[in-house]
């Protein structure tokens, strides 16, 4: 499997982490809109991503830990979204839908992402993508590097990816939804 470190947090200020970025050397690829359905599995998570014109099938294992992690991952592309939905769904179920529109930047081997996630609201993730032969050692560094200039702070840091903190929010009594907003 491939592996990246990355960490996600909230981002109280995404114009900001736009512009450090770009000042620190990152290039801006562009926004997406993208739809991750997550389908109920045994192990790990299992997600079939659409945006644009393109999909692909990601399943990945991570520690939900709030600092820089590990996360093992396979993409496989995917030529009919709509048909393995359906399989997909009939075999497993679906577990949650997370919509969210991201803006996709790059510095040397990390993905910078800014994600808008209604319903949950602003965060930055940060993914360094790593070699097969890497210790993760200049992974880490890459990230902590980012982070620092960010300014991400630990209170900001998140333990759970959208789709936990969806089925969370669900799951709440009526009332808290703004104490797990924060």
């Amino acid at each position: 499997m491939a592996r990246n470190i990355e960490l996600k947090a909230r981002d109280p200020d995404p114009a900001r982490s736009l512009e450090v970025s770009l000042a620190f050397g990152a290039t801006d690829e562009g926004y997406l809109q993208q739809l991750d359905t997550y389908f109920r599995v045994t192990h790990g998570r299992l997600k079939l991503r659409e945006q644009d014109d393109a999909a692909e099938l990601i399943h990945y294992e991570r520690a939900d830990e709030a600092t820089e992690r590990v996360s093992s991952y396979r993409i496989i592309p995917v030529d009919d979204p709509d048909g393995l939905k359906d399989v997909l769904t009939e075999a497993l179920g679906i577990l949650v839908a997370v919509e969210k529109s991201r803006h996709l930047l790059l510095w040397r081997n990390v993905r910078i992402h800014l994600d808008e996630v209604p319903g949950l609201g602003s965060f930055i993730e940060l993914e360094a993508v790593a070699e097969a032969d890497s210790d993760l050692s200049a992974e880490y560094q890459h990230v902590a590097e980012l982070r620092a200039r960010l300014g991400i702070t630990d209170e900001r840091m998140l333990a759970l990816g959208y789709s936990d903190q969806l089925l969370a929010l669900a799951a709440s009594p009526p009332g808290s939804a703004d104490r797990l907003r924060r």
